[in-house]
């Protein structure tokens, strides 16, 4: 995809490697993945399981580390970077939402969402969860626990939690898997709506041809490297 400058791309991956297993019987995830995606895109990547999609947003989030290759998300190079330093680069920068929630059952949702914003340094942190859960519908929900909560009321704090620090880039992994076909439509629409307010990066990982036909581009992989690149 064609871009003007260094300063227009907001994930920038070289030659990415991912090999697992050990040297004797190794198995490659990744083969070689170059990959520009513009700021303030919407990317979508499809693929079969085992394809390598996971592992991709994986690394490029800072969750996992590449086996080999260069990785420059946000302006932050990942090469040599320990789990400690990726996670302070990820802090702020990058927001992530995954299709098992991952919230915190000990805290309520409005807790979920402001202590991550407090461990950044924000000052205002539960004030500004506040109005993100609001934001997502959750304005009369905030003191209840996740057990308490449906399944898209808890991907909405999901949501309000990636996006509430304003990061450049958020990323989904199958956002909607554990949803049913209504609550889906509407968490889609407001990850997108969010993505806009926050004037965001967003690389959704998906197996639903029609949410990917709602980004701006869509990348395909197969069997760990991406065989498709085309505009939605």
């Amino acid at each position: 995809m064609p871009v003007n400058s260094d300063a227009d791309i907001a994930i920038r991956a070289r030659n990415v490697t991912l090999t697992l297993g050990t040297r004797e019987a190794p198995t490659e995830i990744l083969k070689g993945i170059d990959l520009d995606i513009e700021r303030g895109a919407s990317v979508a990547i499809l693929g079969p399981s085992g394809s390598g999609k996971s592992s991709l947003m994986a690394i490029l989030s800072g969750l996992e580390q590449a086996s080999g290759g260069e990785v420059v998300v946000a302006g932050v190079g990942y090469r040599g970077l320990n789990e400690d330093a990726l996670a302070r680069a990820r802090r702020g920068r990058i927001g992530i939402v995954l299709q098992s929630f991952h919230l915190l059952p000990t805290m309520t949702a409005l807790e979920n969402v402001a202590i991550p914003l407090e461990l950044a340094g924000a000052s205002d942190a539960f004030a500004r969860a506040t109005s993100e859960l609001q934001a997502v519908g959750l304005g009369h929900r905030i003191d209840h626990y996740p057990v308490q909560l449906s399944g898209g009321e808890q991907q909405r704090v999901a949501i309000a939690r990636a996006v509430a620090g304003r990061p450049e880039i958020v990323f989904a992994d199958e956002p909607t898997g554990n949803l049913d076909g209504a609550t889906s439509g509407s968490i889609i629409d407001l990850l997108f709506a969010r993505q806009a307010a926050a004037a965001a990066t967003l690389l959704i990982i998906t197996h639903d041809p029609s949410l990917a036909e709602r980004c701006d581009r869509v990348l395909e992989m197969q069997d760990g490297r991406i065989v498709s690149d085309r505009t939605a």
